[in-house]
């Protein structure tokens, strides 16, 4: 299985994208891992909150395809321990599933095209982060679940 981080708009600042790029490092060595990034839309300030989430919506189900699975991190998603989501990733690969793609959605969330094709959602926190800093807490989180898989010491109890 692979695992990709879909996420809208590049990451702009220089120590998320250094600590994004160590857990990308480490990730390497327990599964194929990438993010793909949606550019930004253009115009967006001229567009309403449901037109921009649609145009996002039109991107990110573009991406879907036979073997992929979505799973969106969302604010209204089902809460996980550490552990818990290792399970999940856990499942996902001794399943049928080719790819799991988890989506960071635009500021405004998702459109409704995008829940109904989502298996599930994922709320890493009652708490509210940037879509920038959440990249970073996402990459950790999986790099977490392997390290927990493997029985290896970085998580602890």
């Amino acid at each position: 299985m692979k695992i990709t981080l879909l996420v809208i708009g590049k990451t702009d600042a220089a120590y998320l994208r250094e600590g994004i790029d160590i857990y990308l490092k480490r990730l390497k060595h327990y599964i194929p891992f990438e993010i793909d990034v949606i550019p930004d839309i253009k115009k967006a300030r001229n567009l309403t909150t449901d037109l921009q989430k649609q145009k996002e919506g039109e991107l990110i189900l573009s991406r879907l395809g036979a073997g992929k699975e979505l799973h969106l991190f969302d604010e209204g998603g089902k809460s996980y321990s550490s552990r818990d989501f290792a399970q999940l990733l856990e499942q996902k690969m001794l399943s049928s599933v080719k790819e799991l793609i988890l989506v960071i959605g635009g500021p405004y969330g998702f459109s409704d095209e995008v829940y109904e094709k989502a298996s599930s959602k994922i709320s890493l926190s009652k708490l509210t982060f940037s879509h920038q800093m959440v990249r970073l807490l996402c990459v950790e989180q999986i790099y977490r679940a392997f390290t927990i898989l493997k029985g290896e010491p970085y998580h602890h109890d």
